[in-house]
């Protein structure tokens, strides 16, 4: 499809006059060719307009994103008083008010999506439009053009700090308070667009997010997490992982949020064979960074480096005598073996889970990238130290060399159940897995993706899943499924004239109301050891999992399902990749047809077989 028909049929009537007029540039560059040549004047023309198109798209989303901010702030007052009271007032009023909040919780919901969706196709729009200018004239505009983008950076709205908040008020509104007043199937339906957004409003029908500190507004670092993994020259334990040898160790050092955190983990996998009778298992301690070289390097003994835990007395002998166990055991593989550091991992993690209830946890990462940390090329990334100095949280790495980082195209998507044998899962956990959001790649590794990616000319056995990366792999849309407005909810800005608009427009400049809820910082590393080794440890990615992509070409999703879904698609179901031929507005095949595809491992390199 043309992208101009995609916009065309894409677009939100009630935004249609805000977003760029695509059409209008694309003929004012044609008409500006026809006769003559492309000169200064026609270039500083074109710039005017396309500056005007981003000042109305930037304008306008400063509007929306401020009036969905304060609307979520006077709907967590409402409900706020209606909890408050629910003991005072008769049963069916509380039921209606209840009612009634929860359907302007999910049109403000419908709003996010579709604020998220317009932000989506603009920045596409803008994206095609300079492809074509730089094409058609031979001018480089897209990269100096870039730099107004970066001071109207409509396309990098958060809108996790909104979906935090939401999800409290869901969460107080329906789960905590009033269980027995909740619609027991809520219809989800509509179109999506904005992929990874959309998932989480999806999911936050069902699961609220899970948060440590309920009182802390939203900090975007809170949700990073890193993780530096360790191998030889030989690409030992890559191997390990890979051919699943039993007794395989993955090695690797984690903190959560930046880096100014204090307290890491360091963590070992141990992969275990069905043949064993014995599951594959995790284990981890925390040391102070301070001390991470020592410990890597044997300089300090594990006795040293346990002293001040033994001395605080929070934890049993028992639990100490285990902890400096473990600590040994990592420290003699490390010096035996010769391990360094060689990949790291980075993503944003959002958890959903039901207060208390274990049965449905989900985890959604985002923004995963790898990045080279070893020095096999003679290049000293870390010098003397555990992790390189020189990369933080700061994705996109933008300044990393292209061939040092691998920015991973899809999010990842976890789903753990609990369930009894013969039990099915929830009927929406059902739908999500099967809708056209996900596509499922057993066994799935970030470590091994990112290993082979950065390494090609270390690496010879592939992963199963690693040609597929050049695949289309959209799977045919699913009508219905989504999120659309209920009938009965109409938009602010429906029935808004002109001056209305205007109107908002100086209302919000006086105000100056953000586009997300402010943020602040507390002392992340307080206690953050008790934090991660209750609930948030039962979200640790594992090294076996089965990958689920979105057909977004930046989203996709990591599924691990229990053995209760394993009637779930357990192939691979891929697209035809574009091929040359296709116009560059083209959006893909067409989808609706299942094709079977075999992969060759390129030359000199091989398949691993092990799923």
């Amino acid at each position: 499809m043309k992208f101009a028909n995609h916009l065309r049929t894409s677009l939100i009537q009630e935004f249609r006059y805000q977003y760029v007029d695509y059409q209008g540039a694309k003929r004012d560059l044609k008409d500006r060719l026809r006769d003559h040549p492309w000169r200064d004047e026609d270039e500083k023309a074109f710039i005017e307009r396309l500056d005007q198109e981003l000042d109305k798209v930037w304008t306008f989303q400063k509007v929306k994103s401020g009036e969905i901010a304060k609307r979520v702030k006077a709907t967590d007052k409402d409900v706020s008083e209606v909890v408050e009271n629910i003991e005072l007032d008769e049963p069916e009023r509380v039921k209606e008010a209840f009612l009634y909040l929860e359907e302007v919780l999910f049109d403000i919901i419908a709003d996010v999506h579709d604020l998220a969706k317009f932000t989506r196709l603009n920045y596409t729009a803008f994206e095609k439009i300079l492809k074509k200018h730089d094409k058609q004239t031979g001018r480089r505009l897209k990269h100096t053009w870039s730099i107004k983008l970066q001071e109207k950076p409509f396309y990098k709205e958060n809108y996790d700090s909104l979906i935090l908040k939401l999800s409290k008020l869901y969460d107080l509104l329906c789960w905590r308070k009033t269980t027995k007043l909740c619609p027991p199937n809520y219809q989800i339906l509509g179109q999506l667009i904005f992929y990874t957004l959309k998932l989480k409003l999806i999911i936050l029908q069902h699961l609220p997010v899970l948060t440590f500190n309920p009182n802390k507004e939203f900090d975007l670092a809170d949700s990073a997490i890193s993780s530096i993994y360790f191998d030889n020259d030989d690409l030992q334990l890559y191997l390990g992982r890979l051919e699943k040898i039993e007794g395989a160790e993955a090695i690797r050092l984690r903190w959560y949020g930046g880096m100014d955190v204090n307290t890491i983990f360091v963590e070992r996998k141990t992969h275990r064979e069905d043949w064993t009778g014995e599951k594959s298992v995790k284990a981890r301690f925390s040391l102070m960074e301070k001390r991470v070289n020592e410990y890597l390097k044997g300089s300090k003994t594990v006795e040293q480096l346990f002293e001040k835990t033994r001395r605080d007395g929070k934890k049993s002998l028992k639990e100490i005598q285990q902890l400096e166990t473990l600590a040994r055991e990592v420290q003699y593989t490390c010096i035996k073996d010769k391990l360094q550091p060689v990949v790291r991992t980075f993503y944003n993690r959002t958890a959903f889970q039901l207060p208390g209830d274990a049965r449905v946890r989900i985890s959604l990462d985002t923004e995963l990238t790898m990045i080279r940390e070893d020095n096999f090329d003679g290049k000293e990334r870390a010098r003397d130290n555990w992790r390189r100095r020189d990369v933080g949280i700061n994705w996109p790495f933008v300044h990393l060399p292209e061939e040092e980082v691998e920015r991973f195209p899809y999010a990842v998507l976890e789903v753990k159940l609990q369930t009894h044998v013969g039990q099915e899962p929830p009927a929406w956990i059902r739908e999500l897995v099967q809708s056209h959001l996900v596509e499922a790649v057993p066994k799935f590794s970030k470590f091994i993706h990112g290993t082979s990616a950065l390494l090609p000319e270390k690496v010879k056995l592939l992963p199963f899943w690693y040609p597929q990366m050049d695949v289309d792999i959209r799977k045919p849309e699913i009508p219905h499924f989504g999120i659309e407005r209920q009938p009965a909810s109409a938009s602010a800005s429906a029935s808004e004239n002109d001056d209305q608009y205007l109107d908002r427009i100086r209302a919000l400049n006086e105000d100056e109301c953000p586009g997300s809820l402010g943020s602040q910082h507390d002392d992340r590393d307080d206690d953050v050891e008790d934090r991660y080794d209750d609930a948030a440890i039962e979200f640790e990615d594992d090294e076996e999992s089965s990958l689920g992509c979105i057909q977004d070409e930046d989203s996709t999703f990591l599924q691990k399902v229990s053995s209760a879904l394993a009637i779930i698609g357990q192939k691979l179901r891929s697209k035809r990749p574009l091929s040359a031929s296709q116009s560059e507005e083209d959006e893909g095949p067409e989808l609706g047809t299942i094709y079977t595809q075999r992969f060759r491992a390129p030359p000199g390199k091989s398949m691993s077989s092990y799923i």
